[in-house]
């Protein structure tokens, strides 16, 4: 009993000779996950089979409830452990982090997973390589040296409007949000607290957030979003707000507009005490 309390586990009614509790609870980066200990070790030679059943538990990391901790990416893991389930990858539509997935799968040693996440072997790109190859050399064939020219030369400029680069410099808005709290009271020099910035918040286009501020954003409170729709639910991994306005004058953005408001709480029930003034501020950049 002992043993799987200590384990963060129901019951040890797996195999008689593991020293794991069947279910083990894990603390992925800040996000908690409840798993079998099978599931764990589903795929041989991988980083969590070498953990769970070559390693005994007290030689694994633990949090402060003793759940066994990894230090990695805990909304990408969640993809890492349906993976282990049954060996099969599943992926949202309009699913953004391909690259950072197969930089798990590659921490987590599990090579076929890494493998079907690779862009080599990714069929939509194979086959638009191989429609654009067979066109321009069918158009080649078909005309002369300046057919052949001015082919080439469609191509490029088509493929320059369809550049990343250039698609990524779309015009949009984004707001910029912070709570933060300061004190007033009769010892203000020392005591007082200004803009202590709990979370940046970020609201606007998802693909326009993503864009400025990339590995920067954190998007655990609405994860999955398509990147044509709107959110207010990300926030920065930033602590201070100038990061966040350093990054947006970095790809063009400016301020079009801020407002701000302001709520008063006494910390006691006596006047005389200092105050602890709480407020909200929104900045609203633009890029045209």
């Amino acid at each position: 009993m002992a043993l799987a309390d200590t384990e963060r586990g129901v019951s040890n009614c797996g195999d008689s000779g593991s020293p794991f509790a069947e279910i083990i609870e894990l603390n992925v980066g800040g996000q908690v996950y409840v798993t079998r200990h099978k599931t764990l070790i589903a795929v041989p030679d991988s980083l969590l089979w070498n953990m769970f059943s070559k390693k005994s538990p007290k030689e694994l990391a633990r949090d402060s409830k003793g759940r066994f901790f990894l230090d990695r990416d805990g909304f990408l893991f969640r993809y890492i452990l349906d993976y282990l389930r049954d060996l099969n990858l599943v992926l949202p539509d309009y699913f953004p982090e391909k690259s950072r997935l197969q930089r798990e799968a590659d921490f987590f040693q599990l090579r076929d997973l890494a493998k079907r996440l690779s862009p080599r072997m990714s069929k939509d790109n194979s086959m638009s390589e191989e429609i654009s190859q067979s066109d321009t050399e069918e158009g080649a064939l078909q005309c002369g040296s300046s057919g052949a020219m001015e082919t080439l030369r469609t191509v490029s400029v088509s493929g320059a409007m369809r550049s990343p680069s250039l698609d990524s410099r779309k015009s949009g808005y984004i707001t910029i949000g912070y709570r933060g709290s300061y004190t007033i009271g009769r010892d203000i020099q020392t005591d007082a607290k200004f803009r202590r910035v709990a979370r940046i918040t970020v609201c606007g286009k998802t693909s326009l957030a993503k864009e400025v501020f990339g590995d920067t954003l954190n998007e655990s409170r609405d994860p999955d979003r398509p990147p044509e729709r709107y959110t207010s639910r990300y926030y920065l991994k930033y602590n201070f707000l100038e990061q966040a306005f350093d990054k947006l004058t970095e790809v063009g953005f400016h301020m079009v507009a801020c407002s701000s408001t302001g709520t008063c709480a006494y910390t006691s029930n006596d006047p005389n005490e200092d105050k602890i003034w709480t407020s909200y501020t929104e900045y609203v950049f633009c890029r045209e």
